[in-house]
């Protein structure tokens, strides 16, 4: 005899399944039915968090992917303003910043002077110098700007340097100047002449490299000092380098802290409150729209590369220009701190060095004409006069060596070997933040010496352009921390964002889909089709038939049927149907035959 069998089913049965034998006897052991129970419940939670979960990673994928929320946090700390870690950078720099000094050493004053010999040079070096810098009285202001002045200190670093007390003969600059304004006095030159006679005035004297770079005591330069105009009056001492080793600078910068825009970010506004040179008439030598060397505008967020940058150099009373040159993946070590293993390197960087025209001539860079004013003598390419700011000292600029400097240059002088990677300038600075990453400035400082027929020491002298010094200052490594912050906003931030993004938006359509897929199985097929309706069974309708249950065709609505609801079907068996969970009950054994 056939029986059929119900299976009972309960909230709170947690899909145990008990057989009952057709006389009411419950037996100890379990059926293997073929039929499949849902728990409404349980069920619908899991599948409701499950749901909820990857809608939230595609609207925020798609959110994050649309909405630049990395850039905004980093554009929000690049700029100056009380608080921000740039400004903290930007305050108290921290980065080791090196000056590094080499000196020409004259080997043949006598020969040079009296036998018409080429001057024979001989570089010593280096003198390196740490330099502490801070800014110091800072205001910001509500136009977005901030102003503020420089503090700085030179720290000679012995370990890295040669011999600071050592002797090199050196150009005389004030008498050599003094010899070279004097034919232009006329009848003063005489007066001139005379002076000179009075105390052992040299051409060439020995000095240290402390004495140079630091200042010493000379006659000429004291004479100045006390009958000079107040507005021209020279220092009581004669130095190279004075004006960078003090305490605290009187000079007042002021330059835009980027709250308002980026396109002039780390732009000078003004100095002393002009906002052109002092030094020169007419732009573009008395131009100061440049930057002080902390931050450029970030080509990134202004959307266009800048091809020229400027960067204004006090000792040479103007505006180095800049050009870009190629883009660079800068390599560096690997640091490690407690939270973080990262590469320094793989950075990028844009390669900026000195434009082709800064120090061409008149004839092939016309815009320099103004750097050589009236009848003021006007240089060949490679130099150019700083006098302005040397207390008018015949003075001029050019790169080390007279690197891309006119050959005559070259051919009046013995010693002098310049070559690009030892000689020529460059920053690299990030796009993103218009941080420099390296900053070498490399400048060579010369004096023109002119024959003064009328002065006995200086008649033999030829007309030419003389080394006396070159630097080199700037950073090539920066604080971990700093170097941190630009690595997680730049590389990290390039890779990381785009995976977290688009991840978040395939996870989610995965998750989605998985859960609609599952959904679709609920309605399960056997051995007979189920053609699947969604108009007449309502939630909670029950459903029985057993005449002819597998000879007919069941249409079943789905319209209001619950996900996690389940139809199972076997041949030949009844439909039981309680609350939302739908049962297919196999056909049973007689008692006398074993379940397994």
């Amino acid at each position: 005899m056939v029986h059929n069998q119900y299976l009972n089913v309960g909230n709170n049965a947690r899909n145990r399944l008990f057989g009952v034998d057709p006389y009411g006897r419950a037996t100890s052991f379990r059926s293997k039915l073929l039929m499949m129970i849902s728990q409404p419940g349980k069920s619908t939670r899991s599948r409701i968090a499950v749901i909820l979960f990857g809608l939230f990673s595609l609207i925020a994928g798609i959110v994050f992917s649309t909405i630049p929320w990395v850039d905004y946090m980093i554009l929000e700390h690049l700029k100056l303003w009380n608080g921000s870690l740039s400004f903290h950078y930007w305050q108290k720099p921290g980065v080791t910043r090196l000056t590094k000094v080499y000196i020409f050493n004259v080997t043949n004053p006598d020969g040079f002077l009296n036998l018409g010999e080429k001057p024979k040079l001989l570089e010593v070096g280096p003198f390196v110098y740490k330099e502490d810098m801070e800014k110091i009285n800072i205001k910001i202001h509500d136009n977005g700007t901030i102003s503020f002045q420089h503090k700085k200190i030179l720290h000679f670093v012995p370990e890295l340097s040669k011999d600071k007390n050592m002797k090199l003969i050196v150009p005389n600059i004030p008498l050599l100047s003094l010899g070279s304004h004097s034919n232009s006095w006329g009848v003063l030159q005489g007066a001139a002449s005379f002076i000179l006679r009075f105390g052992n005035h040299k051409p060439f004297i020995p000095l240290t490299p402390e004495e140079l770079v630091y200042g010493y005591d000379d006659p000429l330069v004291n004479l100045a000092h006390h009958f000079y105009p107040e507005r021209k009056k020279p220092p009581s001492k004669m130095a190279i380098l004075l004006k960078r080793n003090h305490t605290e600078n009187g000079e007042v910068s002021t330059i835009y802290s980027g709250v308002k825009d980026m396109e002039n970010f780390g732009l000078l506004d003004n100095v002393n409150g002009a906002r052109k040179l002092p030094h020169w008439d007419k732009s573009p030598c008395n131009d100061l729209k440049a930057s002080e060397g902390s931050f450029f505008p970030p080509s990134y967020y202004t959307k266009k590369r800048q091809e020229i940058y400027h960067l204004y150099d006090k000792d040479v009373c103007r505006l180095i220009p800049l050009q870009y040159r190629k883009s660079e993946t800068r390599k560096g070590r690997r640091s490690t701190t407690s939270t973080i293993k990262m590469n320094s390197g793989g950075i990028p960087v844009d390669v900026y060095t000195p434009a082709d025209y800064m120090y061409q001539s008149v004839e092939k860079a016309p815009q320099n004409k103004c750097f050589c004013p009236g009848n003021e003598y006007c240089p060949p390419d490679g130099v150019q006069s700083i006098r302005p700011c040397h207390h008018d000292a015949p003075l001029y600029s050019s790169f080390p060596h007279f690197y891309n400097a006119d050959p005559s240059l070259l051919e009046q002088i013995d010693g002098l070997n310049p070559q690009k990677e030892l000689h020529e300038s460059y920053l690299k600075i990030q796009p993103k933040t218009g941080i420099p990453l390296e900053a070498l400035v490399r400048l060579q400082v010369n004096l023109k010496v002119s024959k003064s027929p009328k002065i006995r020491i200086m008649s033999k002298l030829p007309n030419m352009i003389l080394p006396i010094m070159w630097i080199e200052e700037g950073v090539t490594d920066l604080t971990p921390a700093l170097k941190r912050y630009i690595y997680l906003a730049t590389t990290f931030a390039d890779i990381a964002y785009p995976i977290g993004t688009y991840g978040g938006i395939l996870l989610g359509t995965c998750i989605l889909i998985g859960v609609f897929i599952n959904a679709y199985k609920s309605i399960m097929f056997t051995r007979e089709t189920i053609e699947v309706s969604m108009r007449t069974l309502r939630r909670g309708s029950h459903l029985l038939h057993s005449n002819n249950f597998t000879r007919e065709t069941i249409e079943v609505s789905m319209r209001t049927l619950r996900r996690g609801s389940h139809l199972l079907h076997s041949n030949n068996h009844r439909l039981l149907i309680i609350r939302d969970s739908y049962s297919v009950l196999p056909e049973l054994p007689s008692p006398s035959e074993e379940f397994v």
